[in-house]
């Protein structure tokens, strides 16, 4: 099967969505199946890997992000051979599947991997909710209707989809992590970087972005300070610049230079060592759709601390394999004091953290899509098989 994976920006740039496609082009691969991504940017960058299929567009800033509203003559001419075509953004991405792919027949699948209406908040502060809710609720439900197939990631997801009168079926299947890498790591020696082997270790990794609520963990965790001598917080990864500074000008307010680490980005092959030598992973977002981080953090078996969200709340079991909070500053920080001082809970949490999150396991979520694509695939055939008989049994009329 030839499968083309459209989203709106693709490495070098990385979040979620990226790491997604990415680890789901590699398993469809070993599956015997012929993966191309198709997106937006730099045409002299080299991914390191096959089938990356670049249309030009305007840089954004230093965001990663590239805009246009076209794929080149060669992408589109590629795209259209596709057996079917997984949509990942609805906006840019999914208007070029149904421009491209519709007239050509062929099967498109859309995932909603994020929580657009929480983005409008974050980044149109000074838009009305009202009107960026009514926005996408004129945009989305035409626009499912006419995938072939929707899907989100989780429960959670699926009932905003709704909210938004989304109408029509949406299957539910989770985003996939290789999580043998994260199971199986070893992690880097606390010596080496200056830490001490009783030191409480906290680690968020992820976007350093707006819509991730990092003032939010930092307050938290100053709060936790106070009252714990030996926490520290790591901030793994890094975003637009400007919003780096910010964040590192609000570490600078809270005079913790020695308990705050901002680390940057890690590669993602040395993520899992790092994730190892932490005791406890933290987020404080509510913008998640399925949050690959946190899984990430149970396979690596670290109990986590969330925000009792959409996404966090779907995936993190509370009082079983971390704490949920409602968002709330006391709330999320008694619960992540606790949490620092009962290591037998975090030792519990650590193995129900790990031991659930073999249900993301990549083998089996490939397995799930591989079943959709195939189902989908099959009702297009069949369409088309329709197609061809009614229009043969025009032409013999007319031949007559």
């Amino acid at each position: 099967m030839k499968i083309g994976m459209m989203v709106d920006s693709y490495k070098p740039y990385i979040s979620g969505i990226t790491n997604y496609v990415e680890v789901n082009k590699e398993f469809l691969e070993k599956a015997g199946h012929e993966v191309f991504i198709f997106t937006f940017g730099d045409l002299e960058h080299e991914d390191g890997e096959t089938n990356v299929i670049r249309s030009p567009g305007l840089p954004l800033a230093d965001s990663g992000f590239f805009l246009s509203l076209r794929y080149s003559r060669q992408a589109k001419k590629l795209l259209q051979t596709m057996d079917i075509v997984h949509v990942h953004h609805p906006f840019l991405s999914g208007r070029l599947a149904l421009r491209y792919c519709r007239p050509a027949n062929i099967p498109i699948v859309f995932t909603n991997h994020s929580r657009y209406d929480l983005y409008a908040q974050a980044y149109l502060p000074m838009m009305p909710d009202e009107v960026s809710q009514g926005m996408l609720q004129a945009y989305m439900p035409p626009f499912c209707k006419a995938m072939d197939v929707v899907i989100t990631p989780s429960a959670g997801m699926e009932k905003v989809l709704r909210e938004l009168k989304v109408e029509g079926n949406i299957e539910i299947i989770p985003n996939g992590v290789n999580l043998e890498s994260f199971q199986n790591t070893s992690p880097i020696p606390r010596e080496s970087l200056g830490y001490k082997p009783g030191d409480i270790l906290i680690v968020y990794a992820g976007r350093v972005a707006l819509e991730k609520n990092l003032p939010f963990l930092i307050d938290s965790f100053a709060g936790v300070a106070k009252a714990i001598p030996n926490v520290h917080l790591l901030i793994i990864g890094g975003g637009v610049q400007q919003f780096e500074e910010d964040i590192r000008d609000h570490v600078e307010e809270k005079n913790l230079p020695d308990r705050i680490h901002l680390v940057g980005k890690v590669p993602y092959d040395q993520l899992p060592a790092h994730l190892a030598m932490c005791d406890i992973f933290a987020t404080a977002s509510v913008t998640e759709v399925h949050p690959l981080s946190v899984i990430e953090a149970m396979g690596t078996g670290l109990p986590v601390m969330g925000i009792e969200s959409v996404g966090v709340g779907d995936t993190v079991r509370d009082g079983v394999t971390g704490f949920l909070a409602a968002n709330d500053m006391s709330s999320f920080t008694a619960k992540l004091t606790r949490l620092c001082l009962d290591p037998s809970l975090r030792n519990s949490m650590s193995r129900a953290a790990r031991a659930a999150s073999e249900a993301y396991a990549i083998e089996r979520t490939t397995r799930i899509m591989l079943e959709c694509y195939e189902r989908v695939a099959a009702n297009t055939d069949r369409h088309r098989e329709n197609l061809n008989l009614r229009l043969r049994g025009i032409l013999e009329k007319f031949l007559r």
